[in-house]
């Protein structure tokens, strides 16, 4: 009987080609994440009731939302 597996290049070179995004990616990716937690802390800080204040509805929210578009620009960059 033939055999019929396929070793194909990237199988036989190691775990480096086997990973899904390089060092780069996911060194970005702990900047996103470091970023999405700085703006939630900062929406805590708000003493304003019910957080109305600046650092609730603005700075914090802000520095969120960049967080994730940091996040979707690290995943769809290449290696």
């Amino acid at each position: 009987m033939k055999n019929t597996t396929n070793n194909t290049p990237t199988e036989q070179t190691g775990n480096q080609e086997a990973l899904p995004f390089g060092k780069s990616n996911y060194t970005l990716m702990i900047v996103g994440i470091v970023l999405l937690f700085a703006g939630f802390f900062i929406m805590t800080l708000d003493k304003e009731e019910f957080g109305f204040g600046f650092l609730g509805i603005t700075l914090g929210p802000a520095i969120a939302f960049i967080g994730f578009i940091f996040q979707f620009y690290t995943i769809f960059k290449k290696k």
